[in-house]
Protein backbone atom coordinates (compact mmCIF):
# COMPACT_ATOMS: atom_id res chain seq x y z
CA UNK A 1 0.00 0.00 0.00
CA UNK A 2 2.88 2.14 1.02
CA UNK A 3 4.63 1.80 -2.69
CA UNK A 4 1.44 2.48 -4.53
CA UNK A 5 0.97 5.49 -2.70
CA UNK A 6 4.84 7.01 -3.44
CA UNK A 7 4.81 5.61 -6.78
CA UNK A 8 1.41 7.87 -7.55
CA UNK A 9 2.16 10.96 -5.83
CA UNK A 10 5.81 10.60 -7.77
CA UNK A 11 3.71 9.98 -11.20
CA UNK A 12 1.62 12.85 -10.34
CA UNK A 13 4.15 15.68 -9.79
CA UNK A 14 5.90 14.52 -12.67
CA UNK A 15 2.77 14.97 -15.07
CA UNK A 16 2.23 18.57 -13.19
CA UNK A 17 5.49 19.72 -14.14
CA UNK A 18 5.00 18.44 -17.40
CA UNK A 19 1.67 20.03 -18.18
CA UNK A 20 2.99 23.07 -16.83
CA UNK A 21 6.14 23.38 -19.11
CA UNK A 22 3.67 22.99 -22.01
CA UNK A 23 1.90 26.39 -20.87
CA UNK A 24 -1.27 27.27 -19.38
CA UNK A 25 -3.79 25.84 -21.71
CA UNK A 26 -7.61 24.27 -21.48
CA UNK A 27 -8.19 21.07 -22.99
CA UNK A 28 -10.35 22.83 -25.94
CA UNK A 29 -7.35 25.36 -26.43
CA UNK A 30 -5.11 22.17 -27.18
CA UNK A 31 -3.02 21.57 -30.52
CA UNK A 32 -3.25 18.42 -31.88
CA UNK A 33 0.26 17.72 -30.82
CA UNK A 34 -0.31 18.58 -27.41
CA UNK A 35 -3.72 16.83 -27.07
CA UNK A 36 -1.73 13.36 -28.59
CA UNK A 37 0.72 14.20 -26.08
CA UNK A 38 -1.71 14.25 -23.62
CA UNK A 39 -3.38 11.16 -23.99
CA UNK A 40 -0.32 9.36 -24.52
CA UNK A 41 1.46 10.71 -20.81
CA UNK A 42 -1.60 9.27 -19.38
CA UNK A 43 -1.65 5.92 -20.64
CA UNK A 44 1.42 5.91 -19.66
CA UNK A 45 1.11 6.90 -16.17
CA UNK A 46 -1.67 4.70 -15.83
CA UNK A 47 0.59 1.48 -16.25
CA UNK A 48 3.66 2.24 -13.38
CA UNK A 49 0.89 3.44 -10.79
CA UNK A 50 -0.93 -0.42 -11.14
CA UNK A 51 2.08 -2.92 -11.74
CA UNK A 52 4.35 -2.97 -8.77
CA UNK A 53 6.75 -4.98 -11.17
CA UNK A 54 7.65 -2.32 -13.83
CA UNK A 55 10.36 -0.48 -11.88
CA UNK A 56 9.26 3.15 -11.59
CA UNK A 57 12.05 4.57 -13.86
CA UNK A 58 10.28 2.45 -16.84
CA UNK A 59 7.85 4.14 -16.12
CA UNK A 60 9.01 7.98 -15.88
CA UNK A 61 11.84 7.82 -18.49
CA UNK A 62 9.11 7.50 -21.51
CA UNK A 63 7.23 10.19 -20.16
CA UNK A 64 10.16 12.87 -19.76
CA UNK A 65 11.05 11.65 -23.24
CA UNK A 66 7.82 12.57 -24.65
CA UNK A 67 7.86 15.86 -22.77
CA UNK A 68 11.25 16.82 -23.93
CA UNK A 69 10.09 15.77 -27.94
CA UNK A 70 7.21 18.31 -27.18
CA UNK A 71 9.12 21.22 -25.60
CA UNK A 72 11.52 20.52 -29.32
CA UNK A 73 8.71 20.72 -31.56
CA UNK A 74 7.83 23.67 -29.71
CA UNK A 75 10.88 25.28 -30.29
CA UNK A 76 10.56 24.29 -33.93
CA UNK A 77 7.67 25.42 -34.19
CA UNK A 78 8.90 29.44 -33.28
CA UNK A 79 11.62 29.08 -35.65
CA UNK A 80 9.87 28.08 -38.60
CA UNK A 81 6.42 28.56 -40.01
CA UNK A 82 6.69 25.59 -42.26
CA UNK A 83 7.08 23.19 -39.75
CA UNK A 84 4.85 25.40 -37.43
CA UNK A 85 2.16 24.82 -40.45
CA UNK A 86 2.82 21.35 -40.80
CA UNK A 87 2.20 20.21 -36.89
CA UNK A 88 -0.42 22.56 -35.99
CA UNK A 89 -2.09 23.07 -39.05
CA UNK A 90 -3.68 26.75 -40.33
CA UNK A 91 -6.86 28.82 -39.31
CA UNK A 92 -9.32 28.14 -42.34
CA UNK A 93 -12.36 30.87 -43.07
CA UNK A 94 -15.58 28.69 -43.38
CA UNK A 95 -17.81 31.87 -43.69
CA UNK A 96 -17.33 34.77 -45.33
CA UNK A 97 -19.85 37.61 -46.01
CA UNK A 98 -22.79 35.54 -44.32
CA UNK A 99 -21.99 32.76 -47.09
CA UNK A 100 -20.69 29.42 -46.04
CA UNK A 101 -17.66 27.74 -47.79
CA UNK A 102 -18.27 24.45 -48.09
CA UNK A 103 -15.38 23.32 -49.45
CA UNK A 104 -13.65 24.03 -46.42
CA UNK A 105 -15.80 22.88 -43.89
CA UNK A 106 -15.47 19.64 -45.43
CA UNK A 107 -12.08 19.27 -45.79
CA UNK A 108 -12.03 19.82 -41.67
CA UNK A 109 -14.58 17.71 -41.76
CA UNK A 110 -16.62 20.61 -39.71
CA UNK A 111 -20.50 20.05 -39.63
CA UNK A 112 -23.26 22.58 -39.75
CA UNK A 113 -24.24 21.81 -36.24
CA UNK A 114 -20.51 21.82 -34.58
CA UNK A 115 -20.98 25.45 -36.23
CA UNK A 116 -23.85 27.19 -34.98
CA UNK A 117 -23.27 25.65 -31.49
CA UNK A 118 -19.90 27.95 -31.61
CA UNK A 119 -21.91 30.73 -32.95
CA UNK A 120 -24.54 30.55 -30.26
CA UNK A 121 -21.86 30.39 -27.75
CA UNK A 122 -20.77 34.06 -28.65
CA UNK A 123 -24.37 35.59 -29.10
CA UNK A 124 -24.79 35.24 -32.85
CA UNK A 125 -27.88 33.14 -34.14
CA UNK A 126 -28.21 35.01 -37.37
CA UNK A 127 -25.41 33.64 -40.19
CA UNK A 128 -26.51 36.97 -42.53
CA UNK A 129 -24.35 38.60 -39.25
CA UNK A 130 -21.09 37.39 -39.67
CA UNK A 131 -18.80 39.01 -41.92
CA UNK A 132 -16.24 36.14 -41.09
CA UNK A 133 -16.10 32.59 -39.19
CA UNK A 134 -12.82 31.25 -39.14
CA UNK A 135 -12.08 28.00 -37.51
CA UNK A 136 -8.64 28.14 -35.56
CA UNK A 137 -6.35 25.43 -35.04
CA UNK A 138 -7.82 24.25 -31.61
CA UNK A 139 -10.85 23.65 -33.23
CA UNK A 140 -12.63 26.87 -31.72
CA UNK A 141 -14.26 29.29 -34.13
CA UNK A 142 -13.32 32.83 -33.99
CA UNK A 143 -16.40 34.95 -35.20
CA UNK A 144 -16.29 38.56 -36.66
CA UNK A 145 -19.50 40.13 -37.14
CA UNK A 146 -20.91 42.99 -39.36
CA UNK A 147 -20.21 46.07 -37.46
CA UNK A 148 -23.81 47.28 -38.03
CA UNK A 149 -24.19 43.98 -35.62
CA UNK A 150 -21.48 44.86 -33.05
CA UNK A 151 -23.12 46.13 -29.84
CA UNK A 152 -22.90 49.81 -29.71
CA UNK A 153 -19.30 51.14 -28.17
CA UNK A 154 -18.76 54.68 -27.02
CA UNK A 155 -15.72 55.15 -29.85
CA UNK A 156 -18.76 54.01 -32.47
CA UNK A 157 -21.26 56.58 -30.97
CA UNK A 158 -18.60 59.46 -31.66
CA UNK A 159 -18.51 59.74 -27.34
CA UNK A 160 -15.87 61.04 -25.51
CA UNK A 161 -15.21 58.53 -22.26
CA UNK A 162 -12.87 58.95 -19.84
CA UNK A 163 -10.71 55.54 -19.51
CA UNK A 164 -11.59 54.45 -15.81
CA UNK A 165 -10.45 51.06 -16.32
CA UNK A 166 -9.04 49.71 -13.52
CA UNK A 167 -6.76 46.43 -12.22
CA UNK A 168 -7.41 45.67 -9.14
CA UNK A 169 -4.29 43.87 -7.67
CA UNK A 170 -4.93 40.72 -4.67
CA UNK A 171 -3.64 41.85 -1.10
CA UNK A 172 -5.36 39.29 0.94
CA UNK A 173 -6.53 35.97 0.11
CA UNK A 174 -8.69 34.34 2.59
CA UNK A 175 -6.95 35.29 5.32
CA UNK A 176 -3.30 35.54 3.80
CA UNK A 177 -1.67 38.72 2.97
CA UNK A 178 -0.10 38.64 -0.22
CA UNK A 179 3.50 40.73 0.96
CA UNK A 180 4.46 41.30 -2.44
CA UNK A 181 1.52 42.41 -4.46
CA UNK A 182 1.28 44.79 -1.13
CA UNK A 183 4.83 46.24 -2.28
CA UNK A 184 4.55 46.10 -5.87
CA UNK A 185 1.38 48.22 -4.91
CA UNK A 186 3.27 50.65 -3.63
CA UNK A 187 1.20 50.00 -0.04
CA UNK A 188 2.68 48.57 3.42
CA UNK A 189 1.72 46.50 5.98
CA UNK A 190 0.06 49.41 8.35
CA UNK A 191 -1.91 51.38 5.51
CA UNK A 192 -3.65 47.67 5.33
CA UNK A 193 -4.05 47.45 8.70
CA UNK A 194 -5.32 50.66 8.67
CA UNK A 195 -7.88 49.64 5.91
CA UNK A 196 -9.42 46.67 8.35
CA UNK A 197 -9.29 48.93 10.81
CA UNK A 198 -11.63 51.20 8.95
CA UNK A 199 -13.94 48.25 8.19
CA UNK A 200 -14.01 46.85 11.92
CA UNK A 201 -11.69 43.93 11.33
CA UNK A 202 -8.86 43.27 14.04
CA UNK A 203 -7.07 40.99 11.37
CA UNK A 204 -6.37 39.62 7.79
CA UNK A 205 -7.50 36.19 9.14
CA UNK A 206 -10.89 38.21 8.87
CA UNK A 207 -10.89 39.12 5.28
CA UNK A 208 -11.67 36.68 2.78
CA UNK A 209 -10.72 39.08 -0.23
CA UNK A 210 -9.18 42.71 -0.17
CA UNK A 211 -8.11 44.40 -3.63
CA UNK A 212 -6.77 47.37 -4.59
CA UNK A 213 -7.00 49.15 -7.54
CA UNK A 214 -4.78 51.77 -9.68
CA UNK A 215 -7.15 54.45 -8.12
CA UNK A 216 -6.36 53.47 -5.03
CA UNK A 217 -10.33 52.08 -5.09
CA UNK A 218 -10.38 49.03 -2.35
CA UNK A 219 -12.65 46.17 -1.83
CA UNK A 220 -12.58 44.10 1.13
CA UNK A 221 -14.89 41.15 1.27
CA UNK A 222 -15.45 39.51 5.19
CA UNK A 223 -15.41 36.19 6.04
CA UNK A 224 -18.01 34.46 7.10
CA UNK A 225 -19.16 32.66 9.90
CA UNK A 226 -18.90 28.74 9.46
CA UNK A 227 -22.03 26.96 11.34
Amino acid sequence: MTTAFFRTVILYFVLMIGLRLMGKRQIGELEPSELVLTLIISDLAAVPMQDFGIPLVNGILPIVTLLCLSMLLSFCSLKSIRFRDLLCGRPTVIVREGRLIQSAMAKNRFTIDELYEQLRGQGITDLSEVKYAILETSGKVSVLPYTASNPATPKAMGWEVADDVTLPILLINDGHVMSENLRSSGYDRAWLIKQLKARKLSSPQEVFLLTVDEAGGVVCVAKEAVL
